[in-house]
């Protein structure tokens, strides 16, 4: 089933990119194109945007605009409770070193797995909708949390689970939340992105990640391990974001 969704969202980001622009369209950058079709914000060219190389040297961090790894306020979830956390969804030794694995697979695949995410965003109005405001879409704003979410990627695969990771998992909470959403990038966006929305998406990133899971000669049992570890850290990533959404207490 899960490979079926990942397909059919790798067939609309091939659709939306073979589609024919109209004269109305905006283009910004010489490769990033937006539609206006009937009230309907359709995202294109976005998988051909920017080609940043995601790895783990300082050089590259310092190169990602808002990217402040180690530099964040402590979180309110304490190691204790990540630690439970990481019991409830089985996450163990063997998931950390399927997770490493997966970083190794994934890390020169990192632009390709943004463009079907992108494209899937893109696709859908009521997604690209918090990226803009009005119906016009913060171009700015797109790229640099396109950097950002490549560096993700690598993060969830490779940084230890400790204090700073966990710090920075708050972090990304307050800028969904209208508590920060928009200072980091100067966005001119909605205020929000409203709570549903992370946990629909812990789905469809986990779902079109196989596919790429597989693609560097790793037998099926391997493959599968890497993926059940990727979902496991993608759900505990998205619980640790919403925190700011659930009131006090009741987290």
């Amino acid at each position: 089933m899960a490979d079926a969704i990942a397909a059919q969202i790798h067939r609309d980001t091939k659709a939306m990119a073979r589609a024919k622009i109209p004269s109305s369209t905006l283009k910004v950058d010489s490769q990033i194109f937006f539609t206006h079709n009937h009230c309907s914000l359709v995202l294109l060219g976005i998988l051909t945007i920017f080609e940043p190389s995601f790895n783990k040297t300082s050089k590259t961090m310092e190169k990602i605009k808002g990217y402040t790894y180690g530099q964040v306020v402590q979180s309110p979830v304490s190691l204790a409770e990540l630690d439970l956390l990481k019991k409830t969804v089985l996450f163990s030794s063997d998931d950390e070193k399927h997770l490493q694995l997966a970083g190794e697979v994934l890390k020169d695949q990192t632009n390709e797995v943004l463009d079907l995410w992108y494209g899937f965003v893109g696709s859908n109005e009521h997604l690209v909708h918090y990226f803009g405001k009005g119906g016009k879409p913060d171009m700015e704003y797109l790229s640099a949390v396109r950097l950002r979410f490549g560096q993700w990627i690598m993060d969830l695969c490779n940084k230890p689970y400790d204090q700073d990771w966990l710090n920075y998992q708050h972090e990304i909470a307050l800028r969904h939340h209208s508590t920060k959403k928009n200072k980091t990038d100067n966005a001119n966006a909605v205020p929000i992105i409203h709570y549903r929305y992370l946990v629909a998406f812990i789905f469809p990133i986990t779902a079109t990640t196989k596919g790429f899971l597989s693609k560097k000669g790793h037998d099926t049992e391997t493959v599968e391990k890497m993926y059940a570890a990727w979902f496991k850290a993608v759900t505990l990533t998205v619980i640790l974001w919403t925190y700011r959404y659930i009131n006090e207490n009741e987290f």
